[in-house]
């Protein structure tokens, strides 16, 4: 079985905009909401260039998806990357007939608009992030100090830390999540 050996993935020129979300947003702050809920899925929204290093042999799907791989290359003896032509796989990626490495130039990113249960874990994560940001969650304060709402101690770095599953967002993302796939 072939294994991911290293991930580079660039930004996408925009993340979705979601609205009903937080009152005057700023680009910055919905572009790291976007970024917290991407690092807990193998789905993207926002077309971007990822660049996959993979060692074979064996059969290799794309970590993340929708990927349309645009050019596949294998390092050769000559020491440098070769074009290559892969056998496809029935799992919709490809097999590789040597150790490699290979890498797999693509573009990764749906440009349609997130599912309502995305739209809604994004609404959830950014308003939570809004609200620890607002109390001073991840400061060093008192313990008398510590407003507590259910489990959640804003104040605490624990709050900041865990915003995926305190602000249910990591309920509604469990679709997209793609463990194990390597």
């Amino acid at each position: 079985m072939a294994v991911t050996l290293k991930v580079e993935e660039s930004l996408p020129t925009a993340f979705p905009t979601i609205v009903g979300t937080i009152a005057e947003p700023h680009t910055g702050f919905f572009n790291s909401v976007w970024q917290r809920l991407e690092a807990w899925i193998a789905h993207r929204w926002g077309e971007r260039t990822t660049v996959f290093t993979v060692e074979g042999p064996g059969a290799w799907t794309p970590p993340l998806s929708p990927t349309l791989i645009t050019v596949a290359e294998v390092w050769t003896e000559a020491l440098d990357w070769q074009s290559v032509s892969l056998s496809p796989t029935p799992f919709g990626g490809c097999d590789l007939e040597e150790v490699g490495p290979y890498r797999f130039t693509a573009t990764v990113g749906s440009t349609d608009a997130p599912p309502p249960a995305v739209a809604e874990a994004f609404r959830r994560l950014a308003g939570y992030m809004e609200t620890a940001s607002s109390s001073g969650a991840g400061a060093l304060v008192k313990s008398e100090e510590i407003e507590e709402i259910g489990r959640v101690e804003y104040g605490s770095p624990n709050a900041s830390a865990r915003a995926m599953q305190y602000s249910g967002a990591a309920d509604l993302l469990r679709p997209w999540r793609q463990l194990g796939v390597s």
